[in-house]
């Protein structure tokens, strides 16, 4: 696990080094170089297989090709083994050689050999190219920022900012995304000339000119094909357990960040089907004031029934310190609150272990959220005639209050009602969404808005709709989620706030094998009577405790609404007074008072629209004020 970064199409060594110094919270074990004529190499290394031998940039037998690499080959021994019988010499024992000699014998092709996470440049000294790929499911990050026959990438935009010649010039569409969805989708980032290289493609850079390709895409095959459903099962129940063993392979402590829901206990479980030895867990939770948000009753009841080494931490609303820190390792604006408890654990799980397996995935590849439940429902309720729906949706729309509990189910209802008013894919991005179209004009000023005239907010989710080659609705949004939300909101934030701790996480339901198996399976057997990870659930029934199984989902959550309400209710209007909203000229500040006396008030809950406000000025601070 590392950061790496370079530049090409020029050479400043100076300008390398700071951006490989930028990197160093993901890699503080060793840092690396490479340079040649018109390119440079950098890497900071976490030192996770190959303590000795494995420090980067890696070269093959003849130093032509040169490799700078983020994350972690699972295959990598099997890969080796037929790599040395076909002639290959190694000089170490790291998994990032094997990726060179991939190359060297085929080439770009190499990512299809390739089962993990990973991010890779490989600099090509005959051909005169750079090559650059990204794993299948986005596991891992890389950025890049192309202009004028010139090249600069890293795992961070962080890193590639320290080239003060750039501008800074934020992107007026990326921001409304932000708002829209609390994460930036794939390809934008916060800056007009940065963007993100797409989960499954790779990069190609050779005189001057950039090449971007797909290598893979979800397809939706054998569906005429006949299996029962204890077929399923049995394929699950392997691919799992085989997806866990895969991610054991480490020569540092490891463990697994345990929340008592199915998916990461399900890890818990497989593991110890493979292992008789100790397995450390780690679980966060929070006081009496926010029970309804605690799971860790769960995730000891899985810690006892596997007799796992488990450690409990219990989380404070004293976040103000650690707040700016959290902004900061995101890079962009992102407004997943989930990423403070998933920043504490790790800190806390880093003074024990190196890396972590955790159940990031296991929603989207098995279908586990409740607006799942929702989608399945509005295509019996659009078949109401459309006055109806009108009717039922101005009837009682205004008198559901939403909630500050962790199961929002007046919220879920009201914004059902809202939806059912809309066509199927623009329905379910309604409901992904934070701040819709009236809200985010009313948010915005007049001179922003005209930046974004005729301008959709919904054109990326849209756009992956039509690119899904599933027929069945609700296999679109398999796709659709797995492309937008995991890979840009949790796969994202997964990485940063671990890697803020200098930890690796490894997500086994993020296994590519896994999600294309979940692809031929109808979705009516993956989410049978309406059951949310219906087939999960059958496919662990005798391997988990019933408790787990048959509990209701709870996420990764924290009590953001309460917070903002009550202890930092002081910190928030401090952040946001409107000295500092007027001074960036994007907001109209009497709404974001009236959002904030709203929820302050209890006549709305905003939870989401002020912690992105929150967020964003935070941004801000560190990104441009102190540039």
């Amino acid at each position: 696990m590392c950061g790496i970064c370079g530049i090409a199409g020029f050479l400043d060594k100076e300008l390398l080094k700071k951006m490989t110094g930028a990197l160093a919270h993901r890699g503080p074990d060793a840092e690396g170089f490479y340079t040649d004529s018109n390119l440079g190499l950098g890497v900071r290394r976490l030192k996770i297989i190959d303590l000795v031998t494995g420090d980067q940039p890696i070269h093959n037998e003849e130093q032509s090709l040169w490799i700078v690499y983020n994350g972690e080959i699972y295959n990598f021994k099997e890969l080796r083994s037929q790599l040395e019988k076909s002639g290959h010499k190694f000089y170490t024992n790291s998994d990032t050689e094997v990726i060179i000699h991939l190359y060297e014998s085929y080439g770009k092709d190499c990512v299809h050999k390739l089962e993990g996470m990973f991010a890779f440049a490989i600099w090509d000294k005959k051909k005169k190219e750079l090559f650059i790929a990204r794993d299948r499911l986005g596991v891992k990050p890389l950025y890049y920022h192309y202009k004028d026959g010139n090249l600069r990438f890293a795992s961070e935009i962080k890193s590639i900012i320290q080239d003060n010649k750039l501008s800074r010039t934020i992107n007026p569409a990326a921001l409304a995304y932000f708002f829209s969805f609390l994460y930036i989708p794939s390809p934008l980032s916060i800056f007009e000339d940065i963007s993100k290289l797409p989960a499954g493609h790779t990069l190609s850079f050779k005189d001057g000119k950039l090449e971007i390709k797909q290598y893979w895409n979800l397809e939706f095959k054998d569906r005429q094909k006949v299996h029962t459903e204890r077929d399923y099962i049995q394929a699950v129940r392997e691919l799992l357990k085989e997806s866990v063993k895969k991610r054991l392979i480490s020569d540092v402590p490891m463990g697994v960040f345990l929340s008592g829901g199915i998916d990461s206990s399900a890890i818990v479980a497989m593991m110890r089907q493979i292992t008789p030895g100790v397995i450390k867990t780690f679980s966060i939770g929070y006081g009496a004031k926010d029970k309804t948000y605690n799971e860790l009753d769960y995730s000891q009841i899985v810690a006892d029934r596997f007799n796992t080494e488990h450690h409990k931490f219990i989380v404070e609303p004293k976040i103000t310190e650690i707040l700016p820190e959290v902004v900061w390792h995101m890079d962009e604006p992102f407004a997943d609150s989930s990423a403070i408890p998933t920043f504490l654990i790790a800190r806390e799980a880093r003074q024990k272990i190196t890396t972590a397996l955790t159940g990031t995935g296991g929603d989207e590849v098995f279908g586990g959220y409740p607006r799942y439940i929702g989608a399945r429902l509005s295509l019996a309720y659009e078949k109401l005639p459309y006055f109806l729906r009108k009717a039922i949706m101005v009837g009682s729309g205004p008198f559901i209050k939403e909630s500050l509990k962790s199961k929002n189910v007046s919220g879920w209802i009201k914004r059902f009602l809202e939806g059912g008013m809309l066509k199927d894919e623009e329905r379910y991005i309604s409901w992904m969404r934070c701040f819709d179209r009236n809200e985010e004009m009313d948010l915005f000023s007049d001179k922003f808005k005209e930046k974004l005239v005729n301008f959709d907010t919904t054109a990326i989710h849209k756009s992956c709709f039509s690119k899904s080659a599933a027929s069945d609705f609700l296999d679109k949004i398999f796709y659709v989620d797995l492309n937008t939300y995991l890979v840009d909101d949790l796969l994202n934030m997964g990485d940063r706030m671990s890697m803020a701790n200098s930890i690796e996480v490894r997500a086994p339901f993020c296994d590519h094998k896994l999600v294309e198996l979940l692809a031929t399976i109808p979705y009516q057997t993956k989410f049978s009577n309406f059951k949310l990870k219906g087939l999960l659930k059958k496919s662990l029934r005798g391997i988990l405790p019933d408790i787990i199984i048959d509990r209701n989902k709870q996420g990764f959550m924290v009590p953001m609404g309460r917070w903002i309400k009550e202890d930092l209710k002081d910190y928030t209007l401090d952040i946001l007074n409107r000295k500092s909203v007027e001074k960036r000229g994007i907001f109209n500040y009497s709404f974001i008072r009236e959002l904030l006396d709203n929820h302050f008030k209890g006549r709305k809950v905003s939870t989401h629209h002020i912690y992105a406000l929150l967020v964003l000025e935070l941004w801000f601070r560190e990104y441009l004020d102190n540039s």
